[in-house]
């Protein structure tokens, strides 16, 4: 390929790529949110309504001007995506509250709320994930996923913003834990680093379909742990033992675990 071919290559890439905020912009205006959200993180304090009025119509402006600068953006829908997201925010934020407290009582190394908000990497995530999710299901293009790997580059946890998560969700240490698009994952639900949520086929053809698993209510899921397929569920109340590799569902109660010849056990408790 000679020199001014490659140029005009180039020079026909630059015409035809649409316009995307940058991963600056984007995680910027999340970060000004969370400032909003957990005073804890910054240095600012806000001391009045009218200031905090202020700064949240500012966040408004400046979501509305990430989705103009998105040209696949519908401009017809900019002001009804910003209403409907600061609309829900309350429920995000009551969410992220249920998340704090779980990781206070799931960590017993965990001391305050100030402590999990400054320095735990799965409460991060978690944020970046509650609301990249919310303007997922408002059919925003790019931004959400811009937000997930930010969120994947600052802490190593990897969620896919179309993933279900459920209230009281907390991750343990966090670093390498991948959750799939279509995962579902219920209330009161415990991870440990290096768990894998996954799909058991990534053939182009399962596009669209149910591909990764559902984790039910009050699961604890152990470090290395590798859970895959759209079909497989595992029950609530299960327990996920390090390094087991499971591609079947389990009843409720289910403990599984490798014992010391590394041979996977599983035991049922039946209960009510």
């Amino acid at each position: 390929m000679t020199n001014n071919i490659f140029l005009d290559l180039l020079l026909e890439k630059h015409h035809q790529t649409q316009e995307v905020p940058t991963s600056r912009m984007v995680s910027q205006w999340a970060y000004s949110l969370l400032e909003i959200l957990f005073p804890e993180v910054s240095e600012k304090r806000l001391t009045s309504k009218g200031e905090l009025e202020n700064e949240l119509n500012k966040l408004k402006l400046d979501l509305k001007t990430l989705l103009i600068n998105t040209k696949s953006c519908e401009p017809i829908r900019h002001d009804e995506i910003v209403f409907d997201f600061f609309e829900f925010l309350p429920q995000i934020y009551t969410y992220l509250i249920k998340d704090i407290d779980a990781a206070i009582e799931g960590d017993p190394a965990a001391t305050c709320t100030y402590e999990i908000v400054r320095s735990y990497p799965g409460f991060m995530a978690i944020y970046i994930y509650r609301i990249a999710h919310r303007l997922h299901t408002s059919h925003v293009p790019f931004i959400p996923r811009i937000l997930s790997e930010f969120a994947h580059s600052k802490t190593g946890i990897d969620i896919h913003p179309a993933a279900i998560i459920g209230s009281s969700f907390f991750i343990d240490h966090g670093t390498g834990v991948v959750i799939g698009e279509t995962a579902v994952i219920g209330d009161n639900v415990k991870i440990y680093q290096g768990v894998t949520i996954g799909a058991l086929s990534i053939s182009k053809k399962m596009a669209g379909k149910k591909r990764h698993p559902s984790i039910e209510d009050n699961v604890v899921i152990y470090s290395g742990a590798t859970i895959l397929g759209g079909e497989t569920v595992i029950g609530h109340g299960s327990v996920i033992g390090g390094n087991v590799w499971l591609t079947q569902s389990c009843p409720p109660g289910t403990k599984i675990y490798h014992n010391a010849d590394n041979k996977i056990i599983e035991s049922v408790w039946v209960g009510k």
